[in-house]
């Protein structure tokens, strides 16, 4: 494709308009091809009424180069995208056994029967292609008419992710809609704030005018992309300049790309061959959950406990009651008494805590509604950090886990070689 073609997606689907599923797809998709280089210049979201699909989708077959559906492939009644879009296009589905005999197969391994419902999804456009679905039933379809594309996905977020970037992105890529590289350097940053970031990168900018630089805040975490503008920079040239982005930041460095922090501390423990155990109050279960979300975790994480009540955490964690008598659960003293606890009851190296107020609820004069307090258990020694958030409650407690996980990450780095001459090997 000799311009840049104009995307358009559209969603499509009762349940996003009334609020039952949040609309997470425009959001996967817009990240995806901006990582290639190829902006959304449209979206929508659509009702699985016939006369809607249809109306919608030929808009954006006219206005647009590639047109991206998400849902209504399945086997309900309601799911009728792909059979209105073939009626809007003139264009004919016929049948096709390979994707039946893989539904069969799918049947067959969980011990079912294929009912007989699901044959509607057998279906493709005679001139198409089909997308693999390995998650689930419905398979994607791909189909060009002249200078157009289209791309129709399933629904269930579980099952598009796989299929768009192993199967779509290549077709796309092939179509020479894609570029084959990545078109933007991303660096995570953690530790300070957005307009901070942006005067510590002021300098760079400065110094490469042919660089483009946009931010991107989520919960303590700033993300920052470095792209060339008009392209008068190639991805090595944009490499060598994030390095020296990497030295400006110094310590609010995270990494290259979107590693977590979860996984940059799972990452640190295990080159120290060292195990966490985590003792948390206010946050629910979130911080355990950072690590279970990781392949391999167990190497590292070796459990934790949500010790939201007071008896638990003297119970379970270790808490002497006299520090929760003097000091209150919600206190430097409890937290780093909840990290050794956690630590010395689960035999691990390290332990890691949170207690705090995340609200709307509780508080008090000297620890207002939004007060965390870190504790950290490690083989050289134990410390506490504190911190306040403003916000909604479940802000409060997403950012009180990236403050431990990067709290946690800086005293990794910062004692790497001091703890493995305090520990020395391990037996």
């Amino acid at each position: 494709m000799s311009k840049t073609p104009i995307v358009e997606v559209i969603n499509f689907g009762d349940e996003l308009l009334v609020g039952i599923r949040e609309n997470s797809h425009l959001t996967y998709l817009g990240a995806q091809l901006a990582r290639f280089g190829l902006p959304i210049q449209r979206s929508r979201v659509i009702t699985d009424e016939a006369i809607e699909i249809k109306r919608a989708f030929l808009d954006a077959w006219e206005h647009s180069d590639i047109v991206i559906t998400t849902g209504g492939l399945g086997p309900t009644a309601d799911d009728m995208t792909r059979e209105n879009i073939a009626a809007a296009l003139g264009a004919e589905l016929v049948f096709e056994p390979a994707i039946e005999a893989q539904i069969e197969a799918r049947f067959k391994a969980l011990g079912r029967p294929m009912a007989a419902h699901h044959r509607k999804q057998c279906y493709r456009f005679i001139d198409g292609k089909v997308l693999q679905n390995e998650r689930g039933t419905a398979p994607g379809l791909a189909y060009q008419c002249k200078s157009k594309t289209l791309i129709m996905l399933p629904g269930p977020t579980h099952e598009l992710t796989p299929m768009f970037e192993k199967q779509a992105i290549p077709f796309l890529q092939s179509l020479g809609a894609l570029s084959e590289e990545e078109a933007y350097l991303q660096i995570r940053t953690c530790g300070s704030g957005e307009s901070t970031v942006e005067e510590t990168m002021q300098p760079l900018v400065q110094s490469h005018p042919d660089l483009t630089v946009a931010y991107c805040v989520h919960y303590g975490i700033v993300d920052v992309r470095l792209s060339s503008r008009d392209r008068r920079l190639d991805m090595e040239q944009i490499k060598a300049i994030g390095q020296e982005a990497r030295e400006l930041l110094g310590e609010d460095f995270v990494c290259f790309g979107d590693c977590s922090l979860a996984k940059v501390v799972l990452h640190e423990l295990r080159a120290l061959d060292r195990s966490l155990a985590i003792a948390e109050s206010c946050t629910g279960g979130l911080l355990c959950d950072a690590f279970t979300n990781l392949a391999g975790a167990s190497k590292v994480f070796v459990g934790g406990v949500v010790c939201y009540s007071n008896d638990v955490k003297v119970s379970k964690v270790g808490v002497p009651e006299s520090i929760i008598e003097q000091h209150g659960a919600v206190s430097a003293e409890c937290a780093i008494a909840m990290a050794s606890g956690i630590a010395e009851n689960l035999c691990s190296d390290y332990g890691l805590s949170v207690t705090g107020f995340a609200g709307p609820d509780g508080g008090d004069e000297k620890n207002p509604v939004g007060t965390i307090h870190l504790g950290y258990h490690s083989p050289v020694g134990v410390w506490c950090k504190t911190v306040r958030y403003t916000g909604g409650r479940l802000d409060v407690k997403a950012r009180a886990v990236h403050a431990a996980l990067d709290w946690m990450r800086r005293k990794l780095r910062k004692y790497k070689v001091e703890e493995f001459l305090s520990c020395g090997e391990r037996d």
